[in-house]
C-alpha cells in the first residue's frame, strides 16, 4: 500500500495567470454552492479556494504597488486621467 504525499504549492505554481486563478475560484465557489460536494471534496475545495484568493490578492497589490511607483508615488484616481 503506497502513501499518498501531498505537496504545499507556492503562489507561483498555484496558476500562471490571475485570471487563470480567478476562473478555478469562480469554478469552485459554484460548486460549492451547488451543495452537491461531500463533504471531504469540500473541505479540499475550501483549502484550494483560499490558496486561490490569497495568490490573486497578492497579484492584485503587487499591481497596485507597480501604478504607484509608475505614478510617482501616489494612487491617483481613473476619473482624473
Amino acid at each position: 500500500m503506497s502513501r499518498a504525499t501531498t505537496k504545499k504549492t507556492s503562489p507561483d505554481a498555484i496558476s500562471p495567470s490571475y485570471e487563470q486563478a480567478l476562473e478555478e475560484l469562480e469554478r469552485l465557489v459554484a460548486s460549492m454552492e451547488g451543495g452537491q460536494l461531500p463533504l471531504d471534496q469540500l473541505l479540499d475545495s475550501y483549502r484550494r479556494g483560499a490558496e486561490l484568493l490569497g495568490f490573486c490578492r497578492a497579484r492584485l497589490q503587487a499591481v497596485e504597488e507597480q501604478v504607484k511607483v509608475l505614478a510617482g508615488g501616489e494612487m491617483k484616481s481613473w476619473e482624473d486621467s
